[in-house]
């Protein structure tokens, strides 16, 4: 017996208990395939202990149910082309087999071609269905709830933008559903003050409601406050509320968290009444919402100073003396929201992080009066902190992100996007070794040099955003991709010097999903197809002025790029057979631009858009195209549940 033959009998003699266990400790999907290749006892343990799946197309979904028998999350959210019949012919059980699965949580979100019909095939294949998130399925209405509501365990539902649903449908979920705990129903402008009295009525059990930019008054929050349980309430954009309403709610105590960002009616004093009373709220986001801070709410605060973790303020004039109040008051913040307010100086940002030595996130975006002195004070005192949004900033300057480069070891993000920074800077930054996403759009004076200093110490970069840093080139990429092998989204529009060499260098990058690289003036198709063949998890891609591209970019996507699922072309110089070869090989694909493709004649147009076999979600096209395409065409799209966005522009044909 061979050695490996040995190795691959040592494995066998493993149970599957065992073999599941070491399974889970390999995160990497490309090691866990190579795993399940070379030996099938690892691929039987998978099979048992896999418990979520994310299929991208439906070809594939019966497969993945029959191969993963334990799966409890099944994530359909990106499986292109899915509709009622293809949901419902997966789901059926096999012959001789039982038809029930233990799926507990699906997710549906955008998969605006299933129907009632396809919930109704869910919920009788799941019986142990918790979870459902159907957000951003606009076609959605009364009767896909009355599908959903047969699901009589469902604990968590999402409907965020089912533009379709009513007061009626909501009272479907309510009667069948009692033990619901979460609720999200933002962006359903049907549903009133009828709907939302009989949930709270038939769903005692709820603990989190979502009711942002619904059209209800007070009085759903008359009804809301009888529930017992309830602790988190968002209703962002609410503009019927007032403080009536929020002394409603002072009536629970068990409230955690409320939400009542750009609720343009509700003031300090109504806060104030919402906090009396109140022993365990830990999150107040009132972001531009209030238009000052009253001495009554910042009094309250002392009641709740314990527990209160996040306070969000964006958008409000706010003064030292209210921000040492609130330091004073709350000394368990983690996380604050400055953003956009106007008064904020580097003495408030002192006389606040001097007491709050626990906050991890601090946002002052556009609070264009800090200086070097308020970050000395935030290094000094907030030595955990994580999360550093600066965004326009001007007066910041390297000199205090030395600071914080040499003391918050332990900084995870930071957003200098719109600041007067340069390589020095970078340098200072590069210290955190933590680093996961740097933001520094706009910074002109970032250079080659900077992203050296980068490369060289955060290997742990997820995120990079070098929006319109004209001074990087090739150089600068090589040495960033050198050293951040994680990076997974790269923002780089406007870099105008970068060429096919700098994507290149790129395509080592091999966890990279979004890419952005629009008015790169200088790259052409053999660079996109090095990005193509290097970069194969690309879910992401814009293009769009990128005037070189052409049809050898569409090549090389089509083949490699099977995960792409959102693309801008928009400008390129690409052809009608380069346009339908590519939609009809991605069968992930599901969102498209692609304005003033003038390459691109009417025929072109017409067989790309019948190539992509109805999977496209949303496509973006010139508005002189409406007139001529077929409305036999169109009507299809729309049937599949495309979403046509039409752009008012002249149609320009160089065919």
């Amino acid at each position: 017996m061979s050695h490996g033959d040995a190795a691959g009998a040592d494995v066998d003699a493993l149970s599957l208990d065992l073999l599941a266990h070491a399974v889970a400790f390999v995160r990497d999907p490309r090691d866990r395939k190579s795993c399940r290749l070379a030996n099938r006892a690892f691929a039987r343990a998978e099979a048992a202990s896999r418990r979520a799946a994310r299929p991208l197309r439906r070809e594939a979904l019966s497969r993945v149910l029959r191969a993963f028998p334990s799966l409890a999350s099944l994530d359909l959210s990106a499986c292109a082309g899915l509709d009622d019949a293809s949901l419902a012919a997966a789901l059926l059980p096999p012959a001789g087999g039982g038809g029930e699965l233990g799926v507990r949580r699906v997710l549906l979100a955008r998969a605006s071609g299933v129907g009632w019909r396809g919930l109704e095939a869910v919920v009788a294949a799941c019986p142990r269905l918790e979870a459902v998130d159907l957000s951003h399925c606009v076609a959605a209405g009364d009767r896909e709830m009355a599908a959903v509501a047969a699901a009589a365990g469902l604990r968590e539902l999402v409907m965020d933008k089912c533009l379709g649903v009513t007061d009626v449908g909501l009272a479907k979920v309510a009667v069948g559903c009692p033990r619901l705990e979460r609720l999200s129903v933002k962006w359903c402008r049907e549903i009133s003050d009828i709907g939302i009295e009989l949930l709270a009525k038939k769903c005692p059990e709820l603990r989190s409601v979502d009711i942002s930019y619904l059209k209800v008054s007070n009085e759903s929050l008359r009804s809301l406050s009888t529930l017992e349980k309830l602790e988190d309430i968002t209703m962002v954009c609410c503009l019927f509320i007032d403080n009536d309403g929020l002394q409603f709610l002072s009536a629970g105590k068990s409230l955690q968290s409320i939400d009542v960002s750009r609720c343009p009616h509700v003031t300090s004093r109504g806060l104030a009444s919402l906090i009396d009373g109140q022993r365990f709220i830990q999150k107040i986001n009132a972001a531009h919402s209030l238009h000052e801070i009253e001495t009554c709410f910042l009094s309250k605060l002392s009641t709740i100073g314990q527990t209160l973790t996040v306070l969000r303020l964006d958008g409000i004039e706010i003064f030292a003396s209210n921000l040492q109040a609130i330091g004073d008051n709350c000394k368990n913040l983690v996380e604050i929201g400055l953003s956009k307010c106007n008064g904020v100086t580097d003495d408030g940002i002192t006389s606040l992080v001097i007491n709050c030595s626990h906050l991890r996130t601090i946002d002052v975006t556009c609070c264009h009066l800090l200086t070097n002195d308020a970050l000395a004070a935030i290094a000094e005192n907030c030595r955990m902190v994580e999360c550093l949004r600066l965004e326009s900033c001007p007066f910041i300057t390297e000199k205090g992100l030395e600071q914080i480069g040499t003391l918050c070891s332990h900084l995870k993000e930071i957003d200098l996007t719109d600041c007067r920074i340069d390589d020095e800077a970078l340098q200072h930054i590069a210290s955190c070794s933590e680093l996961q996403s740097l933001k520094l759009g706009l910074c002109s004076s970032i250079s080659d040099k900077g992203l050296v200093y980068i490369g060289s110490n955060c290997r742990k970069l997820v995120e990079l955003d070098l929006y319109r840093c004209s001074a990087i080139t090739d150089e600068g990429l090589a040495a960033l991709t050198h050293g951040c092998k994680k990076i997974r989204m790269l923002n780089l529009r406007y870099c105008t010097q970068i060429t096919d060499a700098g994507l290149k260098h790129l395509s080592a990058l091999e966890e990279l999903t979004h890419l952005e690289m629009r008015c790169l003036v200088r790259i052409t198709g053999i660079g996109i197809t090095s990005i193509a063949v290097g970069c194969t998890s690309l879910i992401e891609l814009d293009l769009k002025r990128c005037y070189s591209v052409d049809d050898a970019a569409l090549w090389a996507l089509s083949r490699y790029s099977q995960n792409l699922r959102q693309l801008t072309i928009s400008y390129c110089q690409v052809t009608g057979l380069g346009l339908c070869h590519l939609l009809g090989s991605l069968r992930s694909l599901q969102d498209v631009k692609m304005v003033h493709l003038s390459w691109v004649s009417i025929e072109g147009f017409e067989m790309a858009l019948r190539a992509s076999c109805g999977r496209l979600k949303k496509l973006k096209l010139l508005g002189g195209l409406r007139s001529v395409l077929s409305p036999e065409l169109l009507q299809m799209l729309q049937a599949c549940g495309c979403r046509l966005r039409w752009v008012d522009k002249q149609l320009v044909y160089k065919g």
